[in-house]
């Protein structure tokens, strides 16, 4: 065998072992997935886990990483594609819909967030991302005018993971009847002269 094809047969395994413990995860949660069940879902040997992570805490937070990185990013296109903060909000809310709270991304967002509590390092990495995500949240909606759209994109950014969290514990409010709401807290603000406009001059 190659070099070349080593390398690209470890590279698909450990996509498979990352892929394993995406659907381990909201399956059994986070706690109950070992080395050997993520082995026999990817369909390989248990010590081919520890050669390509140096933990199964390693390796599930690797995986959750990656999909928590994919989950934000169509979002985010769609965001960064609207005309005006009211459609971008629109289409963020609208995105969300594929999250029920039952579902397996839900499910494996919510086990995260706990497991993150306990893991230092799951914390800082998905906090990395989150920061990263909101800084372009508050770029695009600086761009149209948003006040104060860091402290906006900190809110927003909330109030959709909240969204996800809380659909696991109960019913929310529809998404589309959100958006009105939002778009009038997030309206770009209006530039004064100074002047009263009652004035004639």
């Amino acid at each position: 065998m190659s070099a070349e094809s080593a390398v690209e047969r470890g590279r698909q395994t450990r996509q498979r072992l990352l892929a394993a413990a995406t659907e381990l995860i909201p399956e059994v949660g986070w706690a109950a997935v070992t080395t050997r069940r993520v082995a026999e879902r990817a369909g390989v040997r248990p010590g081919l886990v520890h050669y390509h992570f140096d933990s199964v805490a390693d390796l599930l937070a690797t995986a959750t990483v990656e999909f928590a990185r994919r989950a934000l990013e169509e979002p985010l296109r769609e965001l960064r594609a609207a005309p005006d903060p009211a459609t971008g909000l629109a289409r963020l809310l609208a995105a969300l819909d594929v999250y029920d709270g039952r579902d397996p991304g839900s499910l494996l967002l919510v086990e995260a967030a706990l497991a993150a509590g306990r893991d230092a390092a799951l914390r800082t990495a998905l906090a990395g991302l989150l920061a990263e995500y909101r800084d372009r949240v508050a770029e695009w909606l600086s761009g149209h005018g948003v006040a104060d759209a860091a402290e906006s994109a900190a809110l927003l950014c909330a109030l959709l993971d909240g969204i996800v969290l809380h659909r696991a514990l109960g019913q929310v409010p529809d998404t589309a009847a959100l958006a009105g709401p939002l778009a009038r807290i997030l309206a770009p603000r209006e530039h004064t002269t100074g002047r009263n406009p009652q004035c004639g001059s």
